[in-house]
């Protein structure tokens, strides 16, 4: 584990091989994975939990209520949201929690809005304000962010066919679901 000497790191629930980079405020009940690499100017508030190999871009901030599970790109600038109708001085209110699956890589300056579930491999596009539940293997884009095709596993959109021209992977829909073969 490395933290750099300007973060403010009060947890001890962090995992090996992990990397804190510069600025970066990490509360004391916190739990951090293996190898994940936390970039500079991030914010980890108390009741989070990040998985293995994860990894934060610069200026991500994760409220109480924000899970990550293994293998989650979090881009630069993403903004998380626990609290549907923030009003200030509201310190009593639950936060609503939030679930980003195994897999997930979450664009640059996305929204993800409270009580949101990103399933294991979808990808969120640079900019996609998520309004609500997204399936397993699914690429969205916009705002508010929609659907426009499928992810691998790897990482690459598939074709019509639903196959990874990368990876050479193919996936069938069943019961309106995308399913590995």
């Amino acid at each position: 584990m490395k933290i750099h000497p300007t973060s403010d790191v009060q947890t001890n629930n962090i995992g090996e091989g992990t990397v804190i980079w510069q600025y970066t405020v990490i509360l004391p009940g916190a739990v951090i994975g293996n190898n994940c690499n936390i970039n500079a100017h991030s914010f980890v508030e108390n009741d989070v939990i990040i998985g293995n190999n994860v990894t934060l871009k610069c200026g991500v901030y994760l409220w109480d209520g924000i899970y990550l599970e293994d293998d989650v790109f979090v881009g630069p600038g993403v903004v998380f949201i626990n609290d549907k109708y923030p009003r200030s001085k509201a310190h009593d209110k639950k936060h609503i929690n939030t679930y980003i699956e195994k897999g997930v890589s979450l664009g640059a300056a996305s929204i993800i809005m409270a009580g949101i579930r990103i399933g294991k491999y979808a990808m969120i596009g640079a900019g996609g304000v998520v309004t609500k539940d997204v399936p397993n293997n699914t690429l969205w884009i916009g705002n508010p962010a929609r659907q426009v095709g499928f992810v691998c596993d790897c990482g690459n959109r598939l074709d019509d066919n639903l196959h990874c021209n990368e990876c050479g992977a193919e996936y069938k829909i069943v019961n309106n679901r995308i399913v590995k073969i």
